[in-house]
């Protein structure tokens, strides 16, 4: 039966940004797909929030505060996920920095995102998140699957962004500038696929497999004049609704795509391919 292809009951699943608009999604597919899931995010309190409510609907769930940027955070909690469920099977890498447009800043006279003058601080933050983050996390996470039969699935969250550079006029309002995606944001983004493709190939001959999920935008009450600009370059004509990358998510972390490694599965409304 193609429904024992998504089937994850017995499996466990760590989500880093579990509490995030993708990531809260991420977790309830997987729970209601069978696996035990982590919800593990810096926001201690919103992931929480987020495994409660899984864990009140009958799902096996926890929570776990997780700072992506220190190795001993990413330990602690793979020690934990253990303690708690016994194994580790699945790990989403949905954490990241991402900037949202703020109208205060325009209020202020500010332009977000400027290259020219963007902070140092900012562009390293940055790196320290998407990327290092990426990199400690997967590395904590690894080892028991090694020790359990070489066997997991590894999902990193990428973005139409780490594919192309951003179209910096959606960011115009009759004519005016009000923001730009700043240049950490591709940068990073086309790092989720170059460390996707290594660890896939690294780990060959044996049954972890590493894949990219490259969602287009998601709809999370955007400014009317944005969501126009972003809706006018999809094939599909609209953004994403926040549950459409589920179906997706859950077919790279099930065996459904068990003959799928260093691939990129791209769910962007067609942005990408005009």
């Amino acid at each position: 039966m193609i429904q024992e292809k998504f089937d994850l009951h017995g499996k466990t699943a760590i989500v880093t940004g579990g509490s995030g608009l993708l990531g809260a999604e991420f977790c309830r597919t997987l729970a209601e797909a069978g696996a035990n899931v982590v919800v593990a995010d810096i926001a201690e309190d919103a992931a929480q929030k987020t495994a409660q409510a899984l864990a009140e609907s009958g799902y096996g769930a926890a929570s776990f505060g997780l700072d992506v940027t220190r190795k001993e955070s990413a330990e602690a909690m793979v020690a934990e996920t253990l303690r708690l469920f016994g194994s580790l099977d699945i790990l989403v890498n949905s954490a990241a920095l991402d900037p949202k447009f703020d109208a205060d800043a325009v209020a202020k006279g500010i332009t977000p995102g400027a290259f020219e003058d963007y902070p140092l601080a900012d562009w390293q933050a940055a790196l320290n998140v998407n990327l290092t983050g990426m990199f400690l996390v997967t590395q904590a996470c690894v080892a028991p699957m090694i020790e359990q039969g070489k066997r997991g699935s590894i999902i990193n969250i990428c973005s139409t962004y780490g594919l192309n550079g951003p179209d910096q006029r959606i960011y115009l309002k009759d004519g005016k500038r009000l923001a730009y995606k700043p240049v950490y944001y591709t940068t990073t983004k086309a790092g989720v696929l170059g460390f996707t493709k290594y660890l896939a190939a690294y780990y060959a001959e044996t049954e972890i497999r590493v894949n990219a999920l490259t969602p287009g935008g998601v709809y999370n009450d955007h400014d009317e004049n944005f969501t126009r600009n972003y809706s006018a370059k999809t094939i599909m004509g609209r953004m994403a609704h926040k549950d459409e990358m589920n179906g997706a998510l859950l077919y790279l972390a099930s065996d459904a795509s068990s003959y799928m490694t260093g691939s990129n599965l791209v769910v962007d409304g067609g942005w990408t391919a005009w």
